[in-house]
């Protein structure tokens, strides 16, 4: 069977589900899914710069009202559980927490605890933090010593 370690902002949506499970054709993959809320160490102003280049000007306005830090937590527990029944669903065994702190190391020690062969970043774009090259894809590219791949998550 072969493993992967899936990085996600937030709950997949359906299009997430059929897109991660079918990468590999036939093959059965189990995951093991990490979710990051928006902590407070999240920077508003990027994400807004971001929402502006893709043309969202609604979403840059809003950015200050996402519950970040502890406040979401328990919106990002109830996402995940979500994310998982989704992928079993789909016939893929899937496992998951919620981290919050230091998410590189922690994506370390699962692909290494796991034996993991590949991590998906699932995300939305970051073109600000792409282009330092300071987004989970890339600095998980020095870390984790197995393929990563980068995929953007579908809006809902």
């Amino acid at each position: 069977m072969f493993t992967s370690v899936l990085m996600i902002e937030k709950p997949l949506t359906p299009e997430d589900v059929d897109f991660v499970t079918t990468l590999h054709g036939e093959e059965r993959i189990s995951f093991v899914v990490l979710l990051q809320p928006r902590g407070d160490q999240a920077d508003v102003l990027l994400r807004a710069i971001d929402d502006v280049a893709m043309g969202e000007l609604k979403e840059a306005v809003r950015e200050g009202e996402e519950p970040e830090g502890s406040e979401a937590r328990e919106p990002a527990e109830i996402g995940l559980e979500y994310s998982l029944r989704a992928l079993r669903q789909a016939g893929s065994e899937a496992v998951g927490q919620v981290i919050e702190d230091h998410p590189l190391d922690k994506l370390t020690t699962v692909v290494e605890e796991a034996g993991a062969d590949e991590v998906i970043v699932l995300t939305a774009p970051h073109y600000v933090e792409e282009f330092f090259h300071r987004d989970w894809a890339s600095r998980a590219r020095h870390k984790v010593g197995v393929p990563v791949l980068k995929l953007f998550a579908h809006s809902e």
